[in-house]
């Protein structure tokens, strides 16, 4: 076993890892041995989203995994959505303030395109030194996360950050075990133009404003679509983790999740807002960062949403300062104009 620094978030980059390969071997086999309906059977209700049959199969892993392989080392939080209150303590017993590190996780970003076997699921983990309830975003100083693969697929990415020491990235193969470093390298492309850009409507609700958004932001940046020609495409990946992803690997150019700013608006129609974005699904964010990728909240500044389960988060991420220089100015233009304000919890 190697040494353990309590108090070195490195330390505890070589057990979150083999959490994530555990995590991923299972959730793998569990969709070869399992149908589709057993998969997306739902499991129970919470607050922030609808828990299905494949989300217990991680779920489970995670306490006894922290008990056992770092809590006993180093106190922490564990933040996770399925946990009672969204967070546990451990070694059990252990005062709050006492704890070492905050840790968030996400078993499974994308839960829905994996148990259909349509996309790849994600798993996630933020570790931020302790500072109690007022732990944000902005404090993580390790992310990882690890690519859960379709049942058809072999490869499997994971990318990692040490905050300040840049992001790291490898390709495993789970047929071989064989493992090859990736670089990771947003797009140096100045323009979205034909390249894949998208403000997250996944869900109904809002959709219609947030296409039409969406078109502002793309007309303002490019101007008129020309007769048979594609200005740009979009990508809908259902997973936070997912869309970080192909920003930091050079896949995608912008991408904005403005879910939480829809509430008002939708709430002035008799309507409720639904599922949004939480700090469990930004909480890689860091790498993205440190790749090169410029994440921000929906005022243009840092994520700095508490690590808890409950905030709602509106983000958006842009591949380079250049892209953020044409499309920024159009994003807040179109929010203005529907005076729609950066809800910050």
């Amino acid at each position: 076993m190697t040494s353990f620094a309590p108090n070195d978030p490195q330390s505890l980059f070589a057990p979150l890892r083999r959490l994530h390969e555990l995590i991923r071997r299972e959730v793998v086999a569990a969709c070869e041995r399992s149908s589709i309906e057993a998969l997306a059977a739902v499991a129970r209700e919470e607050e922030g989203d609808t828990i299905y049959a494949v989300d217990r199969v991680s779920e489970e892993l995670l306490i006894e995994f922290f008990e056992h392989e770092v809590a006993s080392r180093a106190p922490l939080v564990l933040v996770a959505e399925g946990l009672s209150g969204g967070k546990v303590v451990l070694p059990r017993g252990t005062p709050e303030d006492e704890c070492v590190w905050r840790v968030i996780v996400d078993p499974i970003d994308g839960t829905r395109g994996l148990m259909y076997q349509k996309r790849s699921g994600w798993v996630l983990t933020g570790v931020a030194r302790n500072r109690g309830a007022e732990t944000c975003l902005a404090d993580i100083e390790l992310a990882l996360q690890t690519e859960l693969p379709l049942v058809k697929q072999h490869l499997s990415d994971v990318a990692w950050a040490v905050r300040g020491g840049g992001a790291h990235a490898e390709r495993f193969n789970r047929l071989t075990g064989e493992r090859a470093p990736l670089h990771l390298r947003p797009s140096q492309a100045p323009s979205i133009a034909h390249g894949y850009a998208e403000v997250a409507r996944f869900f109904p609700g809002a959709r219609a404003e947030l296409a039409a958004i969406d078109e502002e932001i793309v007309l303002g940046a490019l101007g008129p679509v020309q007769p048979g020609k594609a200005h740009c495409f979009e990508d809908q990946y259902a997973s936070t983790g997912g869309q970080l992803y192909e920003l930091m690997c050079g896949h995608d150019r912008f991408v904005a999740d403005l879910r939480p700013l829809m509430e008002g608006s939708l709430s002035a129609r008799g309507l409720a807002l639904g599922i949004c974005c939480h700090p469990y699904d930004l909480c890689t964010e860091l790498i993205a960062r440190e790749a090169g990728v410029v994440v921000t909240d929906a005022r243009g500044g840092p994520l700095r949403a508490r690590l808890a389960v409950e905030p709602d988060v509106a983000w958006a991420g842009y591949a380079n300062a250049t892209v953020r220089a044409q499309v920024e100015p159009h994003l807040r233009a179109a929010l203005v104009r529907r005076g729609l304000s950066a809800r910050e919890d």
